[in-house]
């Protein structure tokens, strides 16, 4: 009897007397994701925050910011017992997401460094009643103030389709700063290393075929922080008219061409009742096409810190234009129009085979077989100018030499999509591709790109005296 009466004790106090104390003596510490932009804190941000308390349920939730002997509370979020027996058990909230605004400004701190401090709690009996805790400091940096711009070059003219060349002055202790020239949309990187002045950058940028007058143009800096700075510069855009071009599409290209093309599972997807080769070209024109021209500028990103190069570019010798920067191209077949595409470079069309020279010294960024391209050679002359040149029979370079103006790279070929043995040149400013002409051209060189670079080397020269 006395055993039994003490296995019912056992069993319906001791155990949940034991279970009790177990549960509010839990030892599992919140577990928090913290999401902040970066360690630089700009005027005003978010902070994001997601919770799990898999035990007593979350208690409190305190942030601050601190500088010297000043102290701003952020959030100080209390929750609930849910029930209010004594200490018996927690809030019942075992997850929760914060989004915090954070202004930095109206907080009477200056720039400099800082303190941000977050403290979360539960409600365990662990830690005399004061439950398992997520503690964490943070150094951080407040930053509120923008880069400052000074535009040093003085005139910016460019055409459609065309380059321009902007030197500026970054006045920035940051050294991860980003900055560059903002075209429309489109971001072109800033470099220092032209000038002995590290804080002195330069910046090549451009104009797409379909940009012209009325393009908004100026020069953006982006701290860590977040804080963006921008400087407009006097600029004249020139118009310039490109060519409609009609291309025929024969039986006799499709059936020579077209074979070489394996797109996998697609080429069962063409339209069988029509003309599978035809299905299959314009396919490969309207889908591919972009593909390709991303997968020929993706090794830009690579580009070299300086400038390679020097002097105009150097073109096929002895080679006749075939088809022009930005011709319109209307595609036909049997007198009906098949698709329209641009033609972003110029095709150069000599004797077969016939050796191509590097248009100016870098360093080769990519040697590959590139769909529409056929084998392709990509050179960096650095600060994002690169040239490119598709559809030869023959690479003699790999990725990663180094080349001078004239070396030969290559021979002109039918690879890709090409009715001829060609060369397709290219030049391209990070990912746009832009009129070669204007680099064949030495006036043109001389006038955009070294007058302006001597220019402001000679008044920097004058300031140093």
């Amino acid at each position: 009897m006395k055993k039994t009466l003490l296995c019912i004790f056992i069993l319906f106090f001791v155990f949940p007397l034991l279970w009790f104390l177990f549960s509010q003596f839990e030892l599992r510490s919140p577990v928090v994701n913290i999401n902040i932009p970066s360690t630089y804190l700009p005027k005003t941000y978010n902070m994001d925050l997601d919770i799990t308390e898999k035990g007593t349920g979350l208690r409190r939730v305190f942030i601050a910011i601190s500088q010297n002997t000043k102290e701003k509370i952020i959030l100080d979020k209390i929750y609930p017992r849910k029930s209010n027996i004594g200490l018996f058990f927690g809030s019942g909230v075992y997850n929760d997401s914060l989004k915090i605004a954070v202004e930095s400004s109206k907080y009477g701190m200056g720039d400099g460094e800082a303190t941000l401090t977050i403290n979360i709690s539960d409600f365990s009996w662990w830690r005399w009643n004061n439950g398992n805790r997520f503690f964490k400091e943070q150094k951080v940096v407040i930053d509120t103030k923008p880069p400052e711009i000074e535009v040093l070059s003085k005139t910016h003219n460019i055409n459609r389709g065309g380059v321009g060349l902007v030197i500026y002055r970054l006045k920035d202790d940051d050294a991860q700063t980003q900055s560059g020239v903002q075209v429309g949309d489109i971001f072109y990187k800033g470099y220092s290393g032209t000038f002995k002045q590290k804080d002195i950058f330069t910046a090549f940028f451009a104009l797409t075929h379909l940009q012209g007058a009325g393009t908004e143009i100026y020069v953006k800096a982006e701290d860590v922080a977040g804080n963006i700075a921008k400087k407009g510069f006097y600029h004249y855009i020139k118009e310039k008219k490109f060519r409609n071009d009609t291309l025929e599409i024969s039986d006799s290209f499709l059936q020579n061409i077209m074979p070489q093309f394996n797109l996998g599972e697609v080429d069962a997807g063409f339209d069988s009742e029509a003309n599978p080769l035809l299905s299959k070209f314009v396919y490969i024109n309207q889908k591919l096409r972009p593909m390709n021209i991303d997968q020929i500028l993706k090794p830009v990103e690579q580009t070299e810190h300086k400038m390679m190069w020097s002097g105009q570019f150097l073109r096929l010798p002895g080679a006749a234009p075939r088809a022009q920067f930005a011709d319109r191209r209307t595609y036909r077949y049997n007198g009906k129009q098949i698709d329209q595409q641009y033609h972003m470079g110029v095709d150069l069309a000599s004797l077969a085979h016939s050796n191509i020279p590097a248009a100016n010294s870098g360093r080769v960024l990519g040697v590959d077989d590139i769909g529409i391209f056929g084998k392709c050679v990509l050179i960096d002359h650095g600060f994002g100018v690169c040239s490119s040149y598709a559809h030869l029979s023959q690479i003699s370079v790999k990725t990663g030499d180094i080349v001078k103006k004239g070396d030969i790279i290559g021979q002109t070929g039918t690879t890709g999509l090409a009715a001829g043995d060609h060369l397709h040149f290219g030049m391209s400013i990070d990912k746009t591709f832009v009129n070669p002409v204007e680099w064949w051209d030495p006036l043109w060189i001389k006038n955009n790109i070294d007058l302006k670079i001597n220019e402001v080397k000679q008044e920097l020269g004058k300031k140093l005296r």
